[in-house]
């Protein structure tokens, strides 16, 4: 985040900037790139600052330490929540092929999957850091909830996502993933559900999948030991059984069912009443397809995604409303507890930020470097000087037009730089419904300080003017995630 040019990239921001800013839509989509990272390496001491020096309080596996490869939970200095994958001392000799590896998986990008977004190789440790997902498994949530179990319509949205996630890495010759099953699948802060990345990559050197349950792999697994693109599908079509059940069934009993009829036994009965038994039945048949002892007798990837997609209900309705996850918790712009200037420019509280920049004075002005010659100093700082203080008894009197000229007079002398008057200024332009000026100096505030939290604040405040909202809430999460990384430090 710092020392960025915001993320409209000041230095080509056009005078007349609405009739020339892009299309929501296209921002919507730039946005979603810009969200996740390019893959890069990491430093061990990098990670271990972000773990906490892998504490085993930051441990997220489900099975904790006892896990042969502990996942960690951990924050980057940018504020960004990380997920680190550690593997056992033994895995991976080879630096070459676990990096190899690792870039492969981490070209891969989209909203289904949980994305790599680095790896470590330093000595005996192997890590792979991937974006954090703050609302744990399928296995947490479809078998040991609390409040509710999950909805038919949410299951049917899991089991369609998961599809599209497979097909999009078998599109992009990925189409082996090892040990599938409920704890890969993850929620974001939206409630949506996403594959891990983690399963992308081999577990060990010789590329052989060690299972954590062998009752419920594919039978060819277990005459090989080697994952192919049809034992996936059949680890997914366990998944659909977990869906349906609630519980976990041996495919081969839930087979016999099937075969009996009687495939209403395999339904959690905590569902009974919220579903139809049309949309049950095209579920049970397509898990049974999933799971034919015969590999090619197995849909692709492909065909799960065009089988599924009739099945989605409820679609209007986001996901975090059907998990019962507050809308709060669930975004991204609440994620980080806003400061009272945060909360003012969310508002576009215009005369509590006032009260706010005039309390902060000048203080964030401090190591803004300011080198002036003597004889500057003594032919031309003065005057420089003088537009500066009439700026700030304007802005006191709430006299904002003239605070404008004022504070241009000062900056337009060029002698000195002052992110806090760029910031006043910004606020004496919204004052005057002058919204696109305002995000200008909002923006040229924060070249001056790449890591001031007000910036951001007062970029918001004009977006959100302006009637970018989405962008304004983003930006409103810069300024937090800032303001988390400067109390920590």
């Amino acid at each position: 985040m710092g020392g960025r040019c915001s993320r409209f990239g000041l230095c080509w921001w056009p005078s007349n900037l609405k009739s020339n800013l892009p299309h929501s839509s296209d921002l919507d989509r730039e946005y979603e790139k810009l969200s996740v990272p390019s893959f890069r390496e990491y430093s061990l001491d990098q990670l271990r600052a972000a773990t906490s020096g892998f504490s085993v309080d930051h441990i997220v596996s489900e099975h904790g330490e006892k896990a042969p490869n502990v996942v960690y939970k951990g924050m980057l200095e940018d504020g960004r929540w990380i997920a680190v994958k550690r593997f056992n001392k033994s895995a991976w000799p080879d630096t070459r092929q676990f990096m190899d590896e690792a870039r492969l998986v981490g070209e891969l990008r989209s909203e289904r999957l949980a994305n790599l977004i680095g790896c470590c190789c330093e000595g005996h440790e192997r890590l792979l850091v991937a974006e954090f997902m703050p609302h744990e498994t399928l296995s947490k949530h479809l078998f040991h909830w609390d409040a509710q179990p999950m909805k038919w319509a949410m299951r049917l949205r899991v089991a369609f996502y998961l599809a599209q996630a497979l097909d999009y890495c078998s599109s992009k010759g990925r189409a082996l993933y090892h040990d599938l099953n409920a704890y890969r699948v993850l929620f974001d802060q939206d409630g949506n559900p996403r594959l891990s990345c983690f399963g992308l990559m081999k577990n060990s050197r010789d590329g052989k999948s060690y299972s954590t349950n062998l009752a419920f792999t594919p039978p060819e697994y277990l005459r090989t030991g080697r994952v192919t693109p049809e034992s996936v599908v059949y680890s997914f079509g366990t998944l659909l059984l977990d869906l349906l059940s609630g519980k976990h069934i041996p495919p081969s009993h839930a087979l016999d069912l099937i075969r009996g009829k009687n495939f209403l036994m395999l339904m959690d009965s905590c569902l009974e009443g919220h579903f139809s038994n049309n949309d049950g039945t095209e579920l049970v048949r397509l898990a049974s397809r999933c799971l034919q002892y015969e590999p090619r007798e197995r849909p692709n990837a492909r065909s799960l995604v065009i089988a599924l997609a009739p099945l989605q209900k409820e679609t209007e309705v986001p996901s975090h409303v059907l998990m019962d996850i507050s809308h709060e918790t669930a975004s991204s712009a609440s994620t980080s507890v806003l400061t009272p200037l945060g909360e003012a420019c969310s508002r576009t509280d215009l005369t509590a930020i006032h009260e706010i920049l005039e309390n902060l004075g000048y203080k964030d002005d401090e190591g803004v470097a300011n080198e002036l010659s003597f004889q500057m100093w003594t032919s031309q700082i003065q005057e420089t000087l003088n537009g500066k203080k009439r700026g700030d008894a304007a802005f006191r009197a709430k006299d904002f037009s003239t605070a404008i000229d004022s504070y241009t007079e000062f900056i337009d002398g060029g002698t000195m730089i002052s992110p806090t008057v760029f910031a006043r200024r910004c606020l004496c332009y919204l004052m005057n419904n002058m919204p696109q000026e305002a995000l200008g100096d909002a923006m040229q505030a924060q070249v001056i300080s790449p890591d001031w939290p007000a910036a951001f604040y007062l970029q918001a405040a004009a977006l959100f003017k302006l009637g970018m909202d989405n962008d304004a809430r983003e930006t409103l999460k810069d300024g937090s995630l800032l303001d988390a990384k400067r109390k920590r430090n």
